[in-house]
């Protein structure tokens, strides 16, 4: 077996340690109890919203186990995500999902379109009009902040959008992006509780984000938002965005900070009361998982802890000097997690128009790390949700091989890490790891062999 099928066997068994759908199973139970009820007959209604990259792996246990309780819901996910229609269901395709009965919306990540605001602002119906004694269950996942993009008055969905890639292409990390995501919002930021009238709210949510911040995992529709208009605005000039964003949303975000436009709903206010979140995956159990397979594999698992942050074009490099450090006579693999960025950039007297994701670009960079190196090092890089970027791959898999094997083709590392080009690089190399959506998302896991 190879360092490519062993890291790929230890990165299924991290996926399937975290999948949704069990973790949903698990926790439901806990979440219904205690309702006060004193026989079946007096169990309360539930109505379901489901919202991410993983709604419908969350959703089809919840229906299986209280198909006699639903008063209705909505499930909204990414483009190919439905799982119970036409997605994959795991890494290598692991058996497809039973067909929901809650509508399922499909619609735009990680840039939102018109889909995005017409579910949204559906979701919200429902969850104002859901009866008064119902138990309000929403299933969140990562993904959430542009499936459920709903502006703000005085916005439109071309101001969100515009914003949304400026900040893409700076380079600001996810507690960045959701603190002005929420302040652009209508559903964001603790407004779907606030527009709900069920009694009780149970948010059931897979951590896609360091730390597991509560209200940043989807931009926390249901938990108070301890940011405010002066935290948007200092992301905003932190990255020199103003004169780059829609005139509304610096206006918008100004009125904010001069309180004319309310600001999100914050940790004191009492609506929360009857709100509890559960967090029920995340990247810890998956790196867990990972350590158990690869030691299971003969493998001496190094936990690096939730590290993967910055610049993704740097940690790739600086993992491979490090595992250099820290081998061992015994062969290791070392694990870890987190979620890095990719500030765009421009080659001299010409546009970059590369196409790749954050995975990709780390491991590219790994690659020129390793180049012309016999020392017997492999490392996969992926996204948990199987999507890196804007592509149909979770990430990539290099060795000190990957670039001669590229030149041999035609292909220039270097030329393609520095255009952000790393798709077609790695789709003609060889060395895309492709799973299809998997139905988790706990931010993205980098697996070395050494």
């Amino acid at each position: 077996m190879t360092p490519r099928d062993r890291l790929s066997a230890i990165f299924a068994a991290a996926i399937r340690a975290v999948d949704a759908g069990a973790a949903v199973a698990r926790a439901l139970p806990h979440a219904l109890a205690g309702a006060g009820q004193s026989s079946e007959e007096d169990e309360p209604p539930v109505v379901v919203i489901a919202l991410g990259k993983a709604a419908c792996a969350m959703a089809v246990p919840v229906e299986a186990a209280l198909a006699g309780r639903i008063r209705g819901g909505i499930v909204v996910t990414k483009d190919g995500h439905d799982l119970t229609r036409g997605g994959t269901g795991g890494p290598k395709g692991e058996g497809r999902r039973p067909a929901l009965a809650l509508p399922v919306r499909e619609t735009a990540h990680p840039v939102p379109d018109a889909r995005c605001e017409r579910a949204a602002r559906e979701t919200l119906a429902i969850a104002a009009s859901a009866p008064a004694d119902a138990i309000l269950l929403v299933l969140l996942s990562g993904g959430a902040s542009s499936l459920t993009a709903c502006p703000a008055a005085g916005l439109d969905l071309d101001d969100v959008a515009a914003t949304t890639r400026a900040l893409l292409g700076c380079g600001a990390d996810i507690q960045q992006m959701n603190c002005v995501r929420k302040h652009l919002s209508d559903f964001a930021g603790g407004r779907l509780a606030r527009a709900a009238t069920a009694r009780r709210i149970e948010v059931l949510a897979v951590s896609d984000v360091a730390g597991d911040s509560l209200d940043v995992i989807g931009s926390g529709p249901c938990a108070p938002d301890p940011t405010t208009f002066a935290d948007a605005l200092a992301v905003i000039d932190g990255y020199a965005l103003r004169d780059r964003l829609p005139a509304r949303v610096v206006a918008h975000l100004e009125a904010g900070l001069a309180g004319t436009v309310p600001e999100t709903p914050k940790p004191a206010d009492p609506l929360f009361a009857r709100v509890r979140h559960t967090v029920v995956a995340a990247n810890a159990d998956a790196r867990a998982a990972a350590a158990d397979e690869a030691r299971r594999r003969g493998l001496e698992p190094v936990s690096l802890g939730e590290c993967l942050r910055g610049e993704a074009r740097e940690r790739g490099a600086e993992l491979v000097a490090r595992v250099r450090v820290e081998r061992g006579d015994a062969r290791r693999c070392f694990i870890a997690g987190g979620e890095t960025t990719v500030t765009l950039t421009t080659s001299p007297g010409r546009e970059v128009h590369g196409k790749g994701g954050r995975s990709q670009e780390l491991a590219l960079s790994a690659a020129l790390a390793l180049a012309g190196c016999d020392d017997d090092i492999g490392l996969l890089a992926a996204g948990s949700d199987g999507s890196d970027g804007p592509t149909d791959a979770a990430g990539a898999f290099v060795d000190g091989g990957t670039v001669a094997r590229a030149a041999a083709q035609g292909l220039d590392a270097e030329a393609a890490l520095r255009d952000h080009d790393a798709y077609p690089f790695f789709a003609r190399e060889g060395g895309l790891v492709v799973t299809g959506p998997t139905g988790t998302n706990v931010m993205d896991l980098v697996l070395v062999e050494a």
